[in-house]
């Protein structure tokens, strides 16, 4: 049996549903496990499962683990940004160079 594939927004919108209106109506109105919908609220509270901006989530305080699970997924996040920061660095400084390269070669043609 294969496991069955849900969308972030899907998720998303359960997990809204589920801190509305408690997890077990949620998972029983939705037609899905409560097991699945725990594990969704436990993703969105240690910041694995995106939500979006603006949102917070309401409930006990987070676990070490959970805390460290929360850490780990917003470091890899910066990394991510920082490497793509660096990426495009590194291209603008070569156009940078290319550009002042020809600006030099046009400088000699016609200075």
């Amino acid at each position: 049996m294969s496991a069955k594939k849900y969308d972030n927004d899907y998720k998303v919108q359960s997990v809204k549903l589920a801190l509305e209106v408690g997890q077990t109506k949620a998972a029983k109105e939705l037609g899905i496990s409560k097991n699945t919908l725990c594990g969704w609220v436990r993703a969105a509270r240690v910041g694995s499962l995106d939500m979006g901006e603006n949102v917070i989530l309401k409930g006990k305080e987070l676990s070490a683990s959970e805390k460290n699970a929360q850490m780990a997924a917003r470091i890899k996040v910066l990394e991510k940004e920082n490497r793509e920061l660096m990426e495009r660095n590194d291209f603008l400084e070569e156009a940078a160079a290319f550009f002042a390269a020809s600006r030099q070669k046009y400088a000699k043609r016609n200075g």
